[in-house]
């Protein structure tokens, strides 16, 4: 007599996969964390070869394969970003649209594009793209310092870059340049030139950047032992009618500047603009930098002397990181965000000399014989 086999109850297919080493056993083994065996999966050279070679040893030792399917599909849907913008310049907002475009394609990423009228305002539009889904959000000037929309973009663990902001909030990825040491840098190219009496046209006070360039625009007269004249030192806001305000602010003055640094390009052509309109040589009588070198900057005559700030590439470069941390999120593998800072150049065109040495203007009396 045959006793009848049982057969085996089937193994679920969710415990079969519970079965199989996931990136999480892996760094357990390895002592590190799941995205540092992220990052040597994917060949970054980063990875110090210590932590590589133990990471390589836990693999081998699991026997641990990525499930290539799964991140293949994950890679291949179109990420959606929104970009909120909120920004006086259109020369600067166009040269960063410019950047955005032409990493939104390679990347398989459809942008959402939408104006902000206000603090409120922005943080009501971030809201609503979070509920419709969008995978990130990038935010240019002035919204990168706009605290309570980081505190929103955060809380929903929404991954963002800010871009341009003078002090990059931890919560989210930064691109930026050092504002600091390019208005550093500027104002010690005209000192050099000879001025001593130089005039400062602040940004918004509304972003940090602003604070930051006024900074190093007084830090470069304190190293090289220059006064500071507080008359010359004159708020702006970002904008070419602002520029027109701080410039007959300060050129209407007994003993004005030789020299004036803008804040932005915006504003140093607004002081071009008033001193042709006084009959001012430009730079023959008034040096005037600017900062950004935006299409502006090479549009008007003389063309300015400026700090060029990147934007295209630092808009590239911004989809470019957003990418990579939204797709690690994906992966279920989420990275740190980074701060990437840019370099900045100085540009020297026509709007700057050394300045012009006059006589006297007084008409000496003639002495009669």
């Amino acid at each position: 007599m045959t006793k009848n086999k049982v057969k085996p109850a089937p193994v679920p297919a969710a415990q079969i996969r519970s079965q199989a080493p996931t990136m999480a056993d892996v760094a357990e083994l390895a002592g590190v964390s799941p995205m540092t065996v992220s990052r040597v999966m994917n060949g970054d050279t980063n990875v110090r070869e210590k932590t590589r070679n133990r990471v390589d040893a836990a693999v081998a030792a699991l026997n641990y394969v990525p499930n290539q399917a799964a991140r293949r599909l994950a890679g291949s849907r179109p990420i959606r970003v929104g970009f909120l913008y909120s920004n006086p310049s259109a020369g600067y907002l166009s040269e960063f649209l410019v950047g955005l475009l032409n990493q939104a394609s390679p990347n398989n990423v459809q942008l959402v594009v939408e104006k902000c009228e206000a603090d409120e305002h922005g943080v009501e539009q971030a809201r609503r793209l979070i509920a419709n889904g969008v995978d990130g959000i990038i935010l240019p000037p002035p919204l990168c310092d706009t605290r309570n929309l980081i505190d929103l973009i955060a809380a929903s663990g929404t991954p963002a870059i800010t871009v341009a902001c003078g002090q990059p909030d931890p919560r989210v990825g930064g691109v930026s340049i050092d504002d600091y040491q390019a208005a550093y840098a500027m104002t010690c190219h005209l000192i050099a030139l000879g001025h001593q009496r130089i005039g400062f046209v602040i940004g918004h006070p509304n972003q940090s950047a602003s604070a930051r360039r006024l900074a190093g625009f007084k830090a470069a007269l304190a190293d090289k032992h220059m006064q500071l004249a507080p008359e010359l030192i004159v708020q702006g806001l970002f904008t070419y009618r602002s520029g027109l305000d701080a410039a007959e602010n300060m050129l209407s003055l007994d003993q004005r500047p030789t020299a004036v640094f803008a804040s932005n390009d915006d504003m140093a052509a607004a002081v071009v603009a008033i001193a042709h309109r006084l009959g001012l040589d430009v730079p023959g009588d008034l040096t005037v930098a600017g900062f950004d070198d935006t299409a502006l900057a090479t549009t008007i005559w003389p063309e300015l002397t400026t700090v060029r700030q990147p934007i295209t590439d630092m808009a590239e470069e911004a989809v470019q990181i957003l990418v990579r941390l939204i797709r690690a999120q994906r992966n279920g593998t989420p990275e740190a965000p980074s701060h990437v800072v840019i370099e900045h150049t100085l540009v020297r065109r026509q709007s700057d000399a050394a300045p012009r040495l006059r006589p006297s203007t007084k008409i000496a009396s003639k002495v009669k014989s």
